[in-house]
């Protein structure tokens, strides 16, 4: 009860200390003279709505008495984002005016921070406001130009969803022990007994096991389990980038991934792993926090019969005898340089929107983690929930329980913005993934031509597999990073 009362007292003090700086921000104009400013974001859903609801509130409360009008407009997609923000930048036919904020990983904003175009949003923060915010938050917007260039709005980690219906009845037929989720070692074994079991399925049909695991976002599997193993991939100092690609940890990752994934006891169909989820071609999968709102109710088979299905999350899975390590990620706002008038405003509609009570609400609505201090608190986050009545899905509810708890107990990490950042994360996202779906594809084609499924898997397993890529994964990293 005393955590609960101090952390209601700490949300208290944050947001009357918010009123009160906003206050002293105030714009000397009134109503009839509003500044209107423009947002992009790439929120879709409950984000989206949750969002266009609070920009609503400001606009009706602290907006109206400074003047600030806000007007969002969403992208569908950080991918469509980042390149309609390109094109405004490079000036291309057809692209609309820049915004006066828009939604940024820190790649794009270190980018876009070179051309000089990126307000420093530490001039409008105090000390003190910025210390009411997780450092390691912050710090990620900190770039070598100088300032404090990306603020964070709400962020996510990554974390295991499971079906719990399937994953129940794999459990009681075989033994599988929950505390396998927790390792990538774990996670492979476990995969290998659910093909078999599936297999033995159909005893008039040999080699059709299913897959067991999907991952989404796929680079944060090489950059996260790389550090984890003790080597930074992308080491960057004053804005120099150097590769550190280590043999045996590329290996151990290799063994973990590529080879679970040619023998079929890992799986990607969809555009993303909670389709498969839905499609019941997996079994489990790992995501973003902020995908904690698709997580599918029920399995919709191929002949399109459907059944319901329960939902299970646990931290994400760590290499065996590491740190418990994983990623910090989530776009945060910039502000485009322009008046000081303008960009005082866009930070004064920022701070309102990560004040604790704002961003509780956002959390509670998205799977996303709360930016500010007061508002990380899962007992906090829990009651806010029941006062509003909110009603939480158990995957919603797991997600955000979990993901605090990762915030507190992991470490988490995100690589530093570097000029081609972009680039050489496309690398790590697709060479090893889409490799190892390519060699499946093989595999399964030989199959069904006849061959054994020993056989077919035979050239895929072989050392010189493994060399070969990762000569190539050196190749394309420092033509990608370094060019």
């Amino acid at each position: 009860m005393k955590r609960k009362a101090k952390a209601r007292a700490l949300i208290l003090a944050a947001v009357l200390g918010s009123a009160v700086l906003l206050g002293g921000c105030a714009r000397q104009t009134g109503a009839a003279d509003p500044v209107a400013i423009t947002v992009w974001h790439y929120y879709n859903g409950a984000q989206q709505v949750v969002f266009s609801r609070l920009v609503n509130e400001f606009n009706e409360t602290v907006g109206a008495q400074q003047g600030i009008v806000v007007e969002p407009h969403s992208y569908g997609t950080i991918g469509d984002l980042t390149q309609q923000v390109k094109d405004a930048i490079y000036d291309k036919v057809g692209a609309e005016p820049l915004p006066d904020l828009f939604a940024a990983y820190a790649d794009t904003a270190y980018e876009i921070d070179r051309l000089g175009m990126l307000a420093d949003l530490g001039e409008y923060l105090t000390t003190e406001e910025q210390q009411a915010y997780i450092a390691a938050y912050l710090d990620e917007g900190r770039f070598d130009t100088g300032g404090f260039k990306i603020f964070p709005v709400a962020k996510s980690t990554e974390l295991l969803s499971v079906n719990k219906t399937e994953w129940d009845a794999f459990s009681a037929a075989t033994g599988a022990s929950e505390a396998d989720l927790a390792t990538w070692e774990g996670i492979a074994s476990l995969a290998e007994r659910y093909y078999d079991w599936t297999d033995a399925r159909t005893p008039d049909l040999s080699g059709d096991g299913k897959a067991f695991f999907g991952r989404d976002a796929f680079a944060n599997y090489i950059l996260i389990g790389s550090m984890q193993l003790g080597v930074e991939l992308f080491s960057v100092e004053d804005g120099r980038i150097t590769l550190q690609v280590d043999h045996d940890v590329m290996r151990r990752l290799w063994d973990n991934y590529y080879v679970p994934y040619v023998k079929g006891y890992y799986a990607s169909y969809g555009k993303f792993r909670s389709d498969d989820l839905r499609t019941g071609d997996i079994a489990a999968y790992v995501g973003s926090t902020s995908g904690a709102t698709y997580f599918p109710g029920e399995v919709t088979r191929a002949d399109g019969s459907t059944y319901a299905i329960e939902g299970a999350v646990y931290p994400l899975p760590n290499f065996a005898g590491t740190q418990p390590m994983a990623v910090q990620q989530g776009a945060g706002m910039v502000v485009v340089k322009s008046t000081e008038e303008r960009e005082r405003a866009a930070v004064t509609f920022l701070k309102w929107l990560t004040a604790p009570e704002q961003n509780i609400a956002f959390a509670l609505a998205s799977g996303y983690l709360p930016v500010t201090r007061a508002a990380n608190d899962v007992e906090t986050l829990l009651q806010a929930a029941q006062d509003a009545e909110v009603e939480m899905t158990p995957v919603l509810r797991g997600t955000l329980e979990i993901g605090v708890e990762m915030s507190e107990n992991y470490e988490f990490y995100t690589s530093r913005a570097f000029a081609q950042g972009y680039e050489a994360r496309q690398v790590v996202e697709n060479s090893m993934s889409g490799r190892a779906k390519t060699d499946r594809a093989a595999v399964e084609e030989a199959m069904a031509q006849g061959v054994d499924r020993d056989t077919a898997l035979a050239p895929f397993l072989e050392d010189a597999c493994f060399e070969g890529w990762l000569a190539e994964f050196n190749r394309a990293l420092a033509q990608a990073a370094l060019s």
